[in-house]
């Protein structure tokens, strides 16, 4: 995630809800009227495992990668790989884009603050829709990091390799579902990101030139550092969620009512408060997709000792409750993607 160097000002107020203590143990996802939607919706959901999430980060998150800084080679052989895992699970590109990658140029990070930073990619993989496939599901990640600093690498292993994981594992839940004749109606783009430690430049630049029209994108459910606690949530089965009422009075409810139907995790609204100095809602990728009408939900594990350190290493990710997490985003993608109608934009 981004470090805050934007200074305070008057915003639109967020709405505050305090926090939601959805506590109590896992549960099994509940059953609905709908038998075969619900069967394919459990099969997908066990798809995502603590196995392959760890699998996937000690790779995203190794000393081979550099610190993934924005454009440099570690961050491509990162891209490489996950490139490789998409093709490996057979899921493909935009058509319209015509390959994974869709180039970030230096000239448009450098007119916005971005220094001397070279030309980088976003990466885009995505699974058509089988009923409604101009309607767009955005489950985004950045990739990126800060590199190498003083000869020492920062791995960035929350931030953002887990909601990069986390993505990539979403992705291969409902590729199973398609592949079991239940793919979803509508589409679903897993949008990584690049940039955005320098300042959100890759989903910038992704909305200002968008592969399919914001006008159909439906929602943007963004992942950023879901790997581990904070000091006021040590121990806890929990999850910020940020943004999820500013533009739609439904989202939030789908989003409630798949935390129920999945782990029951504690849903924590604290960084909704307007009073919030952090700012988090405006320091993530989904902002730039929020400020296009787009309604968005950023799910978030909080600032941790390890932030920005050279210490944010794989080892120290609690894996069950990034699945947990995880399966929590799926759900309700998998609401949004499948309901009859999409979500309303019913607040400004």
């Amino acid at each position: 995630m981004r470090k805050l160097f934007i200074p305070l000002f008057s915003v639109a107020v967020l709405v505050s809800c305090g926090t939601a203590k959805n506590s109590g143990g896992a549960a099994s996802p509940a059953t609905s009227s709908d038998a075969k939607g619900d069967k394919a919706f459990l099969a997908a959901y066990k798809e995502i495992t603590t196995a392959d999430l760890k699998k996937n980060l000690y790779v995203i998150a190794s000393d081979e990668m550099e610190g993934r800084d924005t454009g440099s080679p570690g961050q491509k052989k990162a891209g490489e790989y996950m490139i490789n895992y998409y093709k490996g699970l057979g899921i493909s590109y935009p058509k319209a884009l015509g390959s994974y990658y869709q180039k970030v140029p230096a000239d448009f990070m450098k007119k916005r603050g971005g220094g001397n930073l070279p030309d980088s990619e976003n990466i885009l993989a995505f699974i058509e829709g089988s009923e409604k496939p101009e309607e767009i599901v955005v489950v985004s990640a950045h990739y990126d990091h800060v590199g190498t600093q003083n000869g020492v690498v920062y791995n960035g292993a929350d931030d953002d390799g887990s909601g990069t994981v986390g993505v990539m594992e979403i992705a291969k839940a409902f590729q199973s579902a398609r592949k079991a004749g239940n793919g979803p109606k509508r589409s679903i783009l897993f949008l990584h990101v690049t940039g955005e430690e320098h300042g959100l430049f890759g989903s910038e630049y992704y909305t200002d030139n968008p592969v399919f029209p914001l006008a159909n994108t439906v929602v943007d459910l963004n992942i950023d550092m879901i790997g581990r606690d904070d000091p006021e949530n040590r121990g806890k089965q929990y999850v910020y969620v940020i943004g999820s009422e500013m533009l739609s009075s439904e989202l939030k409810v789908i989003n409630e009512a798949a935390n129920k139907k999945t782990n029951t995790l504690e849903l924590n609204y604290k960084y909704d408060d307007p009073k919030d100095t952090q700012r988090l809602y405006y320091r993530s990728d989904h902002y730039n997709f929020a400020k296009n009408n787009v309604p968005v939900a950023f799910f978030f594990d909080g600032i941790h000792e390890d932030y920005h350190k050279p210490t944010d290493d794989a080892e120290k990710i609690d894996y069950e409750l990034l699945k947990k997490r995880t399966q929590l985003v799926f759900a309700t993608a998998w609401e949004i993607a499948n309901r009859p109608a999409r979500i309303v934009v019913d607040k400004k």
